[in-house]
């Protein structure tokens, strides 16, 4: 029963409009960093970047090389969109944000990991197959038809983004609004709304309609009469956090993936493609359906996992930062840090309190003095650094942080070396101090 669900085949009409909109977006997104200064704050200006632990051999081209970078993606997501070469320009463009993605943490977002995730999996689909220059070029691969799993990949995994992101909003700044409060405050000057994102009903209706809408939105538009209702608070909600949270192409990837959602006949319609194309229930199954089925069960029984990981270690992940990342925790908190960096000379004991400013932008002095990992890597830099020079050093630091409207903590311990101590990618880092209660 599974099998004939998952390879009849239907009209591919979803997927061709989508591969458009995700390539006229993906290309925004590259050519917009460009414009906006983005590649220039966050990989040119920086005197090295925090990659992910593992990727430190991961540094951007010098010179003017991430502009050429930059702009060689945009132009992948304009193949991409018209569907030239199409199987070489999603990958690269896949190979290449992962490049990107893995060199540098100071500007991480989870849609930058989405983004990952789907350049690879459009990158595997049968998206080109018509309304492209490829199916215009070889006639031969023209298809109204893909199989239904198609549909389906893109379908689940974004009800796993959505339900973790409405989960993880079930704690006590958020329900009491606290949280909303803090993240409103920066907002107070914009025109004409900024006044009113700081009303306290404001702040409870951003709450509960966050956690609603994630919860019910994707249950909402697979059934058909709700859909109508579910997109328009769709459009709603993603146009909201463009305007006051201002990141980038993703609300508009967010409603670019509703197409998946309406009948291929009114996605036609609504595009001027007027051709019926009727669903074949007894398709042949690929020769590749079993290798396939597992593929995709190991994929998204890792995507189940990796945001629970976290309730594996100890202390609260909110403090910690331990099994954050990857895991749909969007919008979830403020951290603020200080921190002292003491490099002690372990041949005569001559201590140096370390300048940050000296080696790092404001936005990294931010990231290491509140992030643990952050703090790791830069002592792993120092050492390095002295290394170079001929001394070996220690490396400690004293340090404090702060979570939301909380207090100021002691978050690292002071007496431990830093760049002595191995990074924990799958336990607690016992160097991260217990949270000390209010």
């Amino acid at each position: 029963m599974i099998n004939q669900f998952l390879f009849k085949k239907i009209d591919n009409i979803q997927l061709l409009i989508f591969r458009v909109l995700y390539g006229l977006l993906v290309s925004a997104e590259c050519f917009g960093a460009i414009g906006t200064g983005w590649v220039r704050r966050t990989l040119i200006e920086p005197k090295f970047t925090f990659s992910f632990i593992g990727f430190e051999w991961l540094q951007p081209l010098s010179g003017n090389g991430m502009y050429y970078y930059f702009f060689a993606m945009g132009c992948l997501g304009l193949l991409i969109s018209i569907g030239y070469k199409y199987r070489f320009s999603a990958m690269t463009f896949a190979l290449m944000w992962t490049g990107v993605y893995l060199m540098q943490k100071t500007s991480y977002n989870n849609h930058y990991y989405l983004l990952m995730l789907l350049a690879y999996i459009m990158a595997f689909l049968p998206a080109n197959k018509n309304l492209s220059l490829d199916a215009k070029l070889d006639p031969k691969i023209k298809s109204d038809h893909m199989y239904n799993f198609v549909r389906w990949i893109i379908i689940f995994q974004l009800l796993i983004v959505y339900t973790y992101a409405s989960v993880a909003k079930l704690y006590g700044d958020w329900l009491d609004f606290s949280i909303i409060d803090l993240l409103m405050r920066s907002k107070a000057d914009y025109f004409l709304i900024g006044e009113l994102l700081q009303e306290k009903w404001v702040h409870k209706i951003v709450a509960v309609f966050g956690i609603a809408f994630d919860l019910l939105v994707v249950p909402a538009l697979l059934y058909k009469p709700t859909r109508k209702y579910a997109f328009a608070l769709s459009i709603f909600f993603h146009l909201f956090n463009s305007i006051v949270f201002r990141i980038g192409i993703f609300p508009y990837l967010s409603l670019a993936f509703c197409v998946f959602f309406f009948e291929p006949e009114t996605i036609r319609k609504l595009f001027r493609q007027n051709k019926i194309v009727n669903s074949i229930q007894k398709a042949k199954p690929p020769k590749y359906q079993r290798p396939l089925l597992w593929v995709l069960g190991i994929y998204f029984t890792v995507q189940l996992a990796l945001p629970i990981r976290h309730h594996f270690f100890k202390d609260d992940v909110l403090w910690t930062e331990e099994g954050h990342r990857l895991s749909w925790r969007m919008m979830l908190r403020s951290r603020q840090g200080r921190i002292q960096y003491k490099v002690v000379n372990k041949l005569n004991g001559e201590e140096t309190a370390i300048n940050l400013d000296n080696y790092l932008t404001k936005k990294q002095r931010g990231k290491v003095s509140a992030y643990p990992d952050f703090a790791w890597q830069f002592a792993q830099y120092l050492k390095d650094e002295y290394q170079r020079k001929g001394v070996d050093i220690s490396v400690y630091v004293t340090s404090s942080v702060k979570i939301n409207q909380s207090r100021y903590k002691p978050f690292i311990d002071p007496q431990i070396d830093l760049a002595a101590v191995p990074w924990k990618h799958f336990s607690h880092n016992a160097w991260i101090l217990p949270q000390e209660k209010e």
